[in-house]
């Protein structure tokens, strides 16, 4: 499974529902990572294989979305993304993580493995 294009619709069914819930609450089954990117951003282009990689390499045990901060202002907005590419990790408990700047593989695999999938 390659990752997925994520609207706030998408966002709201199946992450979380903002617009109803105040306290985090997340609705999937399976830990999850957000890159929030914009076509024009060197460093997203960069990343981009990489999470497709990543993507391929923990099917079944892991999501990754892509939310293009250009079409989705309302969740960038939620997230107060200032910068991108940056990135969501959601783990099924506990609260998620946000890292801004374009990180390397390895940094990304330890990310999943320390904290997403035990």
């Amino acid at each position: 499974m390659a990752t997925e294009k994520m609207t706030s619709e998408t966002f709201r069914n199946e992450v979380f529902d903002y617009t109803t819930e105040r306290e985090w609450n997340f609705k999937g089954k399976l830990p999850a990572i957000i890159d929030f990117y914009a076509d024009w951003c060197g460093p997203c282009k960069m990343v981009a294989p990489i999470l497709e990689e990543l993507a391929n390499e923990y099917k079944d045990k892991l999501v990754i979305y892509k939310v293009d901060t250009e079409q989705e202002r309302e969740l960038s907005s939620v997230f107060g993304i200032r910068s991108i590419p940056s990135i969501l990790f959601i783990p099924v408990e506990g609260q998620p993580m946000m890292q801004a700047g374009a990180l390397p593989k390895s940094v990304l695999k330890n990310i999943i493995e320390g904290e997403l999938i035990n």
